[in-house]
């Protein structure tokens, strides 16, 4: 059988898949929690198949509600992972953190949250100097808690969100440094969530430190964050806050507007295309 599919003609389509991802964008922009008749009116469905959509949402993780009002979970961030990984964010990111690695010389990360832990997505070190006894690659996985990147991401979700974590997580000690109890882990966050930046002394490995800002949407949606890692005898605490935090934010500054030219001209794009067919 040949790969390609072929014309697609309006029997392909599967209508209840279609009115699910229109439940789905209904959170864009309108607020980060919302009513199920709120969810099916701007999805333009019944009350009905909103709360059937939305409640399998909630089932398989990508939606959470306290019975009245429902919001997006973290794991909603799968279903633009892959692309970003792949094709946007990964791509778009590699010249900015090459220049930025360049500069300060030392080795920058880039993840994503999925669930409870962070993935590196982008990742770039310095020539001949390995800093950590864990081996990050792409794709990696660890649990946010101990790092810096992880510490932004789960800062910016929404407050329930944060405080059911806390309930929930256990904090692994990856050394002895790490912050083990949830709530002096709450303070912490509270305080890089005002700051807009997480630095992190030895909680992941010892001898590691790191400082992390975030990547935001045009509506100030957290959705990656970008750090800078070294040897803790490289630099203190504060040379890293002096010299490193203005570097991190341009550079972060400028992914995150070559994203959005990205999504400018595909927008462009397809608007010209509808017009033309």
């Amino acid at each position: 059988m040949a790969d390609n599919p072929g014309p697609i003609s309006k029997g392909d389509l599967v209508q209840s898949f279609e009115r699910g991802l229109a439940v789905i964008r209904a959170f864009d922009g309108h607020g980060p929690e919302l009513t199920l008749t709120e969810v099916a009116e701007l999805a333009g469905v019944t009350r009905a198949a909103a709360r059937r959509f939305l409640l399998t949402l909630a089932e398989v993780g990508y939606v959470h509600t306290d019975g009245k009002r429902f919001w997006l979970r973290p794991r909603i961030l799968e279903l633009g992972n892959a692309y970003l990984s792949s094709q946007g964010l990964a791509e778009v990111a590699r010249p900015h953190m090459d220049r930025l690695v360049a500069e300060v010389d030392d080795s920058a990360a880039l993840c994503v949250l999925e669930e409870d832990d962070i993935v590196y997505v982008g990742l770039v070190r310095t020539p001949a100097r390995r800093i950590m006894a864990l081996n990050v690659t792409i794709g990696s996985r660890i649990p946010a808690h101990p790092s810096s990147m992880g510490r932004v991401l789960l800062a910016n979700q929404p407050e329930d969100w944060r405080e059911a974590y806390l309930k929930r997580v256990e904090l692994q000690p990856f050394t002895p440094r790490t912050v083990k109890d949830p709530e002096k882990l709450g303070t912490i966050l509270g305080r890089v969530r005002t700051d807009d930046f997480a630095l992190v002394d030895q909680e992941l490995d010892l001898g590691l430190r790191s400082i992390a800002v975030p990547l935001r949407h045009a509506d100030g949606e957290v959705y990656a964050s970008l750090n800078v890692s070294m040897h803790s005898t490289r630099r203190s605490k504060e040379e890293m806050r002096s010299q490193l935090l203005e570097p991190l934010r341009r550079t972060a500054a400028g992914i995150e507007s070559d994203l959005r030219a990205i999504a400018r001209r595909r927008q462009s794009f397809s608007i010209s295309g509808e017009g033309n067919a």
